[in-house]
């Protein structure tokens, strides 16, 4: 398959041995670098390490203690959907509005360890030309070189989606370079976005493979012509939205110290419209591409791949639970990843996400029920009609504004199991009302009180998160749910040591992408609804306008966006969308600027089912990080982002 982040290439050195001791066998000098790469196995070992900056997103508790090589980020936690329970946990810092730039870990490694992997992509592409011809033929260089322009140009994707507009490096900088050619000057945001779409369509036709899984020389594990392609269109979709088009106010003055604005002045409408139109075209050229090679899942209840047409069924539940989470063993068999990174932090995020359930003695089967969902994305869920359960809250912020039409009821007890039409228990007999008659997905993401933790060795407890429960706060010391809830995506039966591939885009991102865009193009296009409904179809729910008891299409391209955003809410819940796409959409104000809630975990009985704050949050300077302040020190010309 030829989504492999880190597999074959990088074997060479995340199997046999770690990135860092890789390079400290490797000093950085011309004689040292020439003997690398006078071996194949040298020069592929070193694009390898240009490979090893891409995000473990699986690891974001311990954002702090991650090496330079993984980059995770506290994205989840820092958004609505989720809180740790942990006072240290770094996006903490975000949601207090207590970060700064002297911050040692989180705001410096980010900013360093993608800093790092453009420096060596430059070193690659300037060393690979002189391995012998013998060892490495010259079509291949090309797409090792090409390979090294697209990881650029990620990182820089990365860079600006966190810091904002950065300085672009056009070449690699050795160590011992003069102070007085380092003081370089943040690029503005239409040069940044440029450049990284110009390098990765240049990589595109400069080497690039159509089709990775096809490469019989070197192995699987190399970017290619469609990972280059998403990208393009992450990075077009982030420049036409509101945070970097220039409708942002709060960065309206950002300047260099030669004057130059950093942001676009505020766009007319019909530049909106150019913008977005961008991200249409590379959208359709995606799906006209690709649209063979990857696919949404679809699997019945036994685990078998089907199509949506099958006529065995297919297990809404299972298909989605199984796209979003695939065995490193399976890899082959999930054609919707586009881009996910191997070589991770599985065991940590398992460890976070599975109840700490002292009935439990066997420590595989029993984790730390850190990483609590909020109250507000498990009422972000559909119910089972497609409708949403909760259209609001009240003054008080923790209220909900019911919608009669869904059915939702919210107090009582189930007087019968909630089960799939497979015949899956999604809520046992006893289940709160709240959490019966919801969609598919809300059973694959959410682990609520009372709900059974999946089936295998030690397992088939009953979740059990009231205060003196047997995962509850009482007897939990550090490892309890915050919230009276865990995030339950990307969990599977067994033990919590399984190898699983983190997921870092998959087709869904495109289809969103595309969705939004048309909306900000042409409201009434048909395939808005298109791609929503394959969605909601595979989710199992309803869809728009077509289908058995279908909900009706709006038309006003206000309400069609909102839906845009619901249903991305959910089918990309805990992907590290969120907390960049509620800034990027202007809406941080309103949705993490308030508190969080979740059930009560003080109490037992009917004490637990009470709506309560858990922490406050609030919103000030954060859309970026700041740059790191040892970096404003030593480069004068790099300003700082406002607030820091």
């Amino acid at each position: 398959m030829n989504k492999y982040i880190l597999a074959g290439i990088l074997s060479l050195v995340l199997v046999t041995t770690s990135c860092s001791d890789y390079f400290d066998q490797v000093p950085d000098d011309r004689l040292s670098m020439n003997e690398v790469f006078k071996t194949r196995d040298g020069a592929l070992g070193y694009l390898a390490g240009v490979y090893t900056y891409l995000p473990d997103e699986f690891n974001q508790r311990q954002v702090h203690e991650t090496s330079l090589y993984r980059t995770p980020g506290p994205w989840t936690a820092a958004s609505d959907e989720a809180e740790y329970v942990s006072s240290g946990n770094k996006a903490k810092l975000i949601n207090n509005n207590t970060m700064s730039a002297t911050e040692e870990t989180m705001v410096k490694t980010r900013w360093k360890s993608w800093f790092s992997g453009v420096r060596e992509s430059f070193v690659f592409t300037r060393y690979i030309d002189q391995t012998p011809t013998d060892q490495v033929n010259p079509s291949e260089k090309q797409q090792w070189k090409a390979e090294a322009k697209a990881l650029r140009a990620i990182y820089f994707f990365y860079l600006v989606r966190t810091y904002g507009p950065v300085p672009l490096l056009q070449k690699e900088y050795e160590q011992g370079t003069p102070t007085d050619e380092l003081q370089l000057p943040r690029s503005t945001v239409d040069e940044c976005f440029n450049y990284i779409v110009a390098q990765l369509k240049e990589a595109q036709k400069e080497g690039l493979l159509d089709n990775a899984s096809s490469d019989a020389v070197s192995g699987l594990g190399r970017i290619d012509k469609a990972i280059a392609q998403a990208f393009i269109i992450e990075a077009l979709t982030y420049r036409a939205s509101w945070l970097f088009n220039g409708e942002c106010n709060y960065y309206a003055n950002l300047a260099n110290e030669d004057g130059t604005k950093l942001f676009p002045a505020v766009p007319d409408q019909q530049t909106i419209k150019t913008n977005w139109q961008k991200v249409v075209t590379e959208c359709q050229a995606f799906l006209t591409t690709y649209g063979s090679r990857y696919q949404l899942m679809y699997t019945n209840k036994d685990g078998k791949d089907v199509t949506d047409t099958d006529a065995s069924g297919y297990d809404p539940y299972e298909s989605y639970r199984r796209a979003v989470r695939t065995p490193r063993s399976e890899i082959n068999n999930n054609r919707e990843m586009i881009f996910y990174r191997i070589d991770n932090s599985a065991g940590t995020m398992q460890y976070d996400r599975m109840p700490n359930d002292r009935r439990i003695s066997d420590t595989n089967y029993k984790g730390g029920s850190l990483l609590g969902a909020t109250q507000e994305q498990v009422d972000a869920y559909f119910m089972a009609n497609g409708m949403s359960p909760i259209l609001g809250y009240k003054a008080d912020g923790v209220t909900p504004i019911y919608n009669e039409e869904a059915g939702y009821v919210e107090d009582g007890m189930s007087k019968e199991a909630y089960k799939s039409s497979t015949g899956q228990v999604y809520a046992p007999l006893g289940t709160r009302m709240m959490y019966v008659n919801r969609e598919p997905r809300f059973y694959a993401d959410i682990t609520f009180n009372g709900q059974k933790w999946f089936e295998g060795t030690n397992g088939g407890n009953v979740s059990d998160f009231y205060y003196s429960g047997d995962c509850g706060k009482k007897g939990g010391v550090n490892d309890y749910t915050s919230t009276g809830y865990l995030v339950r995506k990307c969990m599977g039966a067994g033990n919590r040591s399984q190898s699983l591939v983190c997921i870092l885009l998959r087709l869904p991102n495109i289809y969103f992408n595309y969705m939004e865009a048309l909306c900000h193009t042409d409201p009434t296009h048909s395939d808005i609804w298109k791609y929503m409904n394959q969605i909601r179809k595979r989710a199992g729910i309803p869809m728009y306008g077509e289908g058995t008891n279908a909900l009706p299409r709006p038309s006003n391209k206000d309400d069609i966006m909102e839906l845009i955003r619901k249903e991305k809410r959910v089918e990309l819940s805990f992907e590290n969308c969120r907390y960049f796409d509620v800034r990027r959409w202007g809406l941080a104000n309103e949705y993490f600027n308030r508190p969080i809630h979740g059930m009560n975990i003080n109490g037992d009985g009917e004490d637990f089912f009470i709506r309560s704050q858990v922490v406050e949050r609030k919103f000030d300077r954060q859309y970026f990080f700041p740059i790191p302040q040892g970096e404003i020190d030593v480069d004068k010309n790099l300003v700082q982002n406002p607030g820091y």
